[in-house]
């Protein structure tokens, strides 16, 4: 409703009206508004250099001013009109103590007027852009920020004051002049699930507006809560890209500053979910609630290299980083796999009875002392060295964990490859999960504490995939991730299905006698119980229990929980869920093949429940191999059926009908993020490279070696000042070992769809916080969480199968500080 205009708001509009809707609101409590007291003698109006944000009189309202003068002539745009009713009707809902008064109007000299102006919690921008302020009215504008005051920019506000870099600041970002002028509908992908603005809003909103493009990107200077997919609409030749932020905020000069780019249409203020955001901006930048707006600001983070250099001829700091776990205490432990600096001789001639023998090493980083223990050695077969497939090895020290109860009992469970298991002749070796005990006074290791929990053959005559990541559940199982034994040569850089190579007998480029045989423990993702006494159980629930039979025969093994896997090096698992989160490297076709199949994928993917994730059959979303056999390798034979698998390959001694496949949920080839084909009558995709869409296209291909990463959860509870804020909360990271156009993203994932290979909905880089380049974490090798909720990360150093200078553990904490406002600078008191 529309009121006779207060005393002090007189005289205002020249031009246009002002529009007053007076709302009853409960007395404040708390805050900086504060009414004089009764009886007082007013202050005199203070410059605009010393503003304060005022209560209304009386103490009781909080007050919301809608500015919309235009630069440009005539009649007010019918947008500005539903932009006002809109918030008149938020100033109207919602909880009693969530609501406020809202006046209009055009005239720009309410900026020149600090008391006037200094009532206000915020003031909106609704306006068509231009010059709207003179000089003197936006030193008002600024002067009422610096003493705490909020902002709220709507659409063609970031056109507004286009010669002020101050006004830009406010704002975060001008639209280029070729921004797309029809309205269309589009994704919003709501990054942002804390934000009152965002947090209520579905994963994936789509709606009809005008999008602005920008003319340089803010990400990283202010805080994104949504991005406007590009995929979904038409961006125009000024497009920003995957990251193309549609609505942020920002702690800006003593206030607080939301702006969102949609609002652009009458028709916006129609829709319930777009004035459910702007009631969270408002109730913002009013100082109603609290909100994280420096999350996601670059600035807000520090990134410390923990580990100095080596000494020469030493692993004293870190050996060849491999992988790394964290103590409830703080402590990190990490691993190095076996190869060694370039002082060291590298022994390949099998002749040799030392032939690759390595030192697999396990340090200690405390973070009281600040100091690194080497905590022991393993002797491993992992010193071979880089060069040819059948020279170099992928084998060593492969995988840690701490025992659910290390605190107590120092057990670390240890993924590797013992030099004394390797047998010449054959060229096959023994892969093992063993549980050791670390001293908790000295961090020293006991070699003789070796309990021997798992253990299977490996094929060493030919490199590569050995896999090695461990992870827990909350139940006390334990994930074991192992690669697919087998070749990276002979299949052209396809399905690794080439029946034919073997060393005495043993296949070496058929993936399918491991990866896609239920029978071998190679390409799969193990799932045990271990027990005290260093013995295991299997779990409910696994992809087979080890009785499953065909032709007469037991043709499974129980451990199993997830198959068809190439080369699983980093897992992990939400011990909030339990769900399972994984990434392993693809082939090395660098483009797809109309005749064989797709490119090299790498892979992310969630997995709910035990399940088959395709390799050597199918990859990405269901996208099949062609089958190779005998007589003629070179030579096509069919498709394989995602939903039907059968593994007919003279290797294997395991079930030949297989689980179908589930699609996964992240892939990427040298090409692009997610390629998929169009699909004949058969669903088998055409593979030409000309019809590709790329469904993730913040994905770049090129080399690249997938490294999974964690899920973050936030501990409202914990007094640590490094850790990562609450916005990063459920969110999932996923890497490459490869900085240059690669992933180092935190994505969200739908949990309606995650399951069975849906998409992320969300996806931001983290690259300008887990910094890249030659002087930051240029090969990511491994990143984990600690207690203190900082992000602890091993960049692998500079060459292949050694360590160097750049081998190192990182730590990156955030030091941002909390929401704002405090809770003692809200309008009514803590929310």
């Amino acid at each position: 409703m529309t009121e006779e205009v207060p005393m002090h708001l007189r005289g205002l509009s020249t031009r246009g009206r002002i529009r007053v809707t007076a709302v009853a609101c409960a007395t404040l409590v708390a805050g900086l508004l504060s009414a004089p007291a009764a009886g007082a003698r007013p202050a005199p109006e203070p410059p605009l250099t010393t503003m304060s944000i005022k209560s209304p009189p009386g103490g009781a309202n909080v007050r919301v001013l809608i500015f919309h003068g235009s630069a440009a002539a005539g009649d007010e745009s019918p947008v500005v009109n539903a932009g006002i009713e809109a918030i008149e009707r938020i100033g109207l809902s919602g909880p009693a103590d969530q609501r406020f008064e809202v006046e209009a109007t055009d005239d720009a000299s309410v900026f020149t007027s600090g008391t006037r102006l200094g009532s206000y919690n915020a003031v909106v921008f609704l306006t068509g852009g231009g010059d709207v302020l003179d000089p003197e009215q936006e030193a008002g504008l600024e002067a009422y920020m610096e003493a705490g005051g909020g902002f709220l920019g709507v659409h063609d506000a970031a056109r507004a004051e286009p010669y002020s870099d101050w006004f830009t600041g406010l704002i975060g970002a001008r639209p280029a002049t070729s921004s797309p002028t029809a309205v269309q509908r589009a994704t919003v992908e709501v990054g942002d699930r804390r934000h009152p603005a965002t947090g209520g809003l579905p994963l994936e909103w789509k709606r009809p507006d005008l999008w602005p493009n920008w003319v340089k990107n803010p990400s990283g200077e202010v805080h994104t809560v949504a991005r406007v997919r590009e995929s979904t609409y038409q961006p125009g030749t000024s497009a920003n890209g995957a990251d193309h932020p549609v609505s942020w905020c920002r702690d800006y000069d003593g206030g607080r500053s939301f702006y969102t780019g949609m609002g652009g249409t009458v028709s916006s203020y129609d829709e319930t979910d777009f004035r459910t955001h702007l009631r969270g901006a408002l109730l913002w930048t009013s100082r109603l609630v609290q909100a994280d707006c420096k999350a996601t600001i670059t600035g807000n983070y520090k990134a410390e290299r923990l580990t100095p250099a080596n000494q020469p001829g030493q692993n004293d700091q870190i050996g060849e980083p491999h992988g790394l776990v964290t103590a409830p205490d703080g402590r990190v432990l990490y691993i190095g796999r076996g190869g060694a600096d370039s002082s060291r001789p590298v022994i390949t001639d099998w002749n040799n009875p030392d032939v690759g023998k390595g030192k697999g090493q396990i340090h200690v980083y405390d973070p009281a002392t600040k100091k690194v223990t080497l905590a022991g050695e393993l002797t491993v077969f992992g010193n071979k060295g880089g060069g040819d497939e059948l020279v170099k090895v992928e084998e060593g020290l492969l995988g840690i964990e701490l025992d659910p109860r290390f605190e107590q009992n120092g057990w670390v469970y240890l993924h590797y490859t013992p030099h004394s298991g390797v047998n010449r002749d054959t060229r096959m070796a023994e892969r093992r999960v063993s549980r050791f005990t670390l001293d908790l006074a000295t961090n020293r290791l006991d070699p003789g504490s070796e309990k021997v929990l798992l253990k299977w053959p490996v094929q060493v005559h030919s490199c590569c995939h050995a896999g090695g990541g461990l992870a827990w559940d909350s139940k006390g199982n334990l994930y074991i991730a192992t690669g697919d034994n087998n070749s990276s040569g002979f299949s052209g850089g396809y399905s690794g299905n080439n029946p034919q190579p073997n060393f005495k007998g043993v296949s070496f480029a058929d993936a399918r006698r491991t990866a896609g045989n239920t029978h071998n423990l190679n390409g799969k993702i193990l799932r045990i119980h271990p027990e005290p006494d260093g013995t295991y159980t299997l779990p409910a629930g696994n992809l087979f229990t080890g009785r499953e039979t065909d032709e007469g025969g037991g043709k499974t093994r129980g451990e199993i929980y997830v198959m068809g896997v190439r080369n699983p090096a980093r897992i992990f698992v939400d011990r909030t869920t339990d769900i399972l989160y994984a990434g392993w490297v693809g082939p090395d076709a660098g483009e797809p093949s109309p005749v064989w199949g797709p490119a090299k994928y790498d892979t992310f993917a969630v997995i709910t429940q035990a399940s088959n994730r395709g390799w050597p059959y199918c990859m990405g979303n269901k996208q099949p191999y062609r089958d190779r056999n005998l007589p003629d390798p070179s030579q096509p034979l069919g498709w394989y059926d995602c939903d039907h698998p059968k593994n007919e390959s003279p290797n294997n001694d395991g079930l030949v009908n297989l689980p179908p496949v589930t699609g996964n949920n992240i892939w990427y080839s040298p090409q692009g993020g997610a390629p998929d084909y169009p699909r004949d009558a058969s669903g088998i995709p055409s593979y030409r490279q000309d019809q590709a869409t790329y469904r993730l296209p913040w994905l770049k291909g090129g080399g690249q070696a997938a490294m999974n990463g964690p899920v973050y959860r936030y501990d409202a509870a914990g007094t640590s000042t490094a850790k990562w804020p609450a916005y990063w909360d459920g969110k999932w990271f996923v890497g490459d070992f490869y900085d240059a156009d690669q992933p180092r993203n935190a994505v969200v994932m739908d949990p309606r769809t995650q399951g069975s290979g849906g998409l992320p909905v969300h996806s931001e880089s983290l690259k300008r916080i887990v910094p890249v380049g030659n002087d930051g974490i240029k090969n990511l090798m491994d990143w984990k969480f600690g207690p203190d909720g900082a992000l602890y990360v091993l960049d692998y150093g500079r060459g292949f199968f050694t360590s160097d200078a750049k081998s190192a553990l990182w730590k990156v904490t955030y030091k941002g500080g909390g929401p704002t406002p405090t809770a003692d600078g809200l309008a009514r008191g803590a929310q």
